[in-house]
């Protein structure tokens, strides 16, 4: 799989499941992220959530999308609470679903992650291995 198509299958996917550590025990929940210029994961939380307190503890995350026809991307990085106003702003206007959640970017409650890329693998149901990315 080339670069372009896992970042049409991200893009295309919209949500994926996260995955932080908590002690020795991975946690997985699912997520809709915005995938930045950079090749970052942005994502919004709520300034309660317990995956704060986990990348806080440990930074080391992994985001898996899959589409229907069983391809996949899986992307590892380091994530970060973040308090940039403009990528608060770009991951507000991207998402509409947030409005349920947060009266806009500036909203106490309103958490940005930042997940910076490391390593992405992808592949399609017919090849035998998944092909090793780089986003940057």
């Amino acid at each position: 799989m080339t670069k372009q198509e896992a970042i049409d299958l991200i893009k295309d996917a919209g949500y994926g499941v996260m995955c932080t550590i908590e002690g020795n025990q991975p946690k997985a929940r699912p997520m809709m992220p915005y995938l930045d210029d950079e090749g970052n994961l942005l994502l919004a939380v709520l300034s309660k959530s317990r995956c704060i307190e986990q990348i806080k503890a440990n930074p080391k995350v992994e985001f898996c999308f899959i589409d229907r026809k069983m391809s996949f991307a899986r992307i590892s990085g380091l994530a970060k609470v973040s308090t940039d106003p403009e990528k608060k702003e770009l991951v507000w206007n991207y998402i509409p679903m947030l409005r349920q959640y947060f009266g806009g970017p500036e909203d106490a409650n309103f958490v940005l992650l930042e997940i910076e890329t490391t390593q992405v693998e992808a592949t399609t149901p017919h090849q035998k291995q998944p092909d090793i990315l780089s986003f940057k």
